[in-house]
């Protein structure tokens, strides 16, 4: 069943779209009607998502672009192919990156390097890129931050520093790009149930308590679902949001508001 379509003839752009929050964002602006461009590093887990979802609503098929975020000839090449196919951007989501577990003391300057360079210089990159494709109409942008902008957690340093970065850039660029139309927004998701949370919590010595103590942390009674984050993108991206930019938008099932556990 197609959903109303509040993203028809607009052309979105996901990065980090192959899997993941980034997937379930694409598949969302699908629903939506949006004619969606996946950009990710992994050409092989892109190009299977892109034909997934095009089997699954035959008339609106995604496309799939390979690109590094931390090779800026890649970007270019990427949004020549995006401008030569859809001739514009109507909307770009800001999803992708990468997490490395590290206290401050080992945390290298390679981790240090690899974490700021794809998920704030990536996202910094890939924006200047697209730009010249929005339209005069205007658009928005979605960055994808994270609850880690704004609290402390162990073993984060470098990647609390990406993300806050993020919504720096965020305010940023919505002041600059105010005057051409462009809304520019973050979400900060919190525990978010992707393959990667699985695969950190199959490490623990009790997956199965692990899983219960961090579902039990938010009051809301669960941890976040990949959905849920691309229905928040979706109202950041679309005309529902047409007064809002600056701004970030935290999504976390209340995990935040606690004074203490």
């Amino acid at each position: 069943m197609i959903d109303a379509l509040p993203l028809e003839d607009r052309v979105a752009l996901v990065s980090g779209g192959a899997q993941g929050i980034g997937r379930a964002i694409a598949a969302r602006f699908q629903r939506a009607g949006a004619a969606v461009i996946l950009i990710d590093v992994d050409a092989k887990a892109g190009q299977a998502s892109a034909r997934a979802l095009s089997a699954e609503i035959p008339q609106r098929p995604v496309s799939f672009v390979p690109a590094d975020l931390l090779l800026p000839a890649q970007i270019a090449s990427a949004l020549s192919e995006v401008r030569e196919q859809f001739g514009r951007v109507d909307i770009l989501v800001n999803n992708a990156g990468v997490e490395i577990e590290r206290s401050f003391e080992s945390t290298t300057i390679g981790d240090w390097d690899r974490l700021l360079g794809v998920n704030l210089r990536g996202a910094f990159l890939l924006t200047q890129a697209a730009l010249p494709l929005f339209p005069a109409a205007g658009g928005a942008i979605v960055n994808i931050s994270s609850i880690h902008a704004s609290h402390a957690f162990p073993d984060s340093l470098a990647y609390a520093c990406s993300k806050a970065g993020l919504l720096a850039l965020t305010r940023n660029l919505a002041l600059e790009l105010a005057p051409r139309h462009i809304r520019v927004n973050a979400l900060c998701p919190g525990y978010i149930d992707t393959r990667l949370w699985e695969e950190y919590v199959s490490r623990a010595a009790d997956p199965a308590a692990l899983a219960a103590q961090t579902a039990a942390l938010h009051p809301i009674g669960r941890r976040g679902q990949p959905r849920d984050v691309a229905e928040a993108v979706l109202y950041l991206a679309s005309d529902s949001s047409a007064f809002v930019t600056g701004t970030s938008l935290v999504l976390d099932g209340g995990l935040t508001i606690r004074a203490h556990a």
